[in-house]
């Protein structure tokens, strides 16, 4: 089994893995139109994945 002879520093495990973050965040049409960050709900209509997780009607918030 290979073995690295030296170990890799902070800064260069950091630069590598800086590389592989996304620049921009991932944005999708949720089913009501609006544009909303993928894996969460939509901040228009409340909805996740095609239920009714948020509750955005009249008066729903509140201090």
């Amino acid at each position: 089994m290979a073995v690295p002879k030296r170990k890799k520093s902070k800064m260069r495990v950091r630069q590598r893995r800086g590389q592989i973050k996304a620049a921009v965040p991932g944005t999708v049409t949720c089913a009501c139109g609006a544009t909303r960050l993928a894996h969460r709900a939509c901040p228009a209509c409340g909805q996740y994945d095609g239920r009714q997780v948020l509750d955005v009607g009249e008066g729903a918030q509140q201090d």
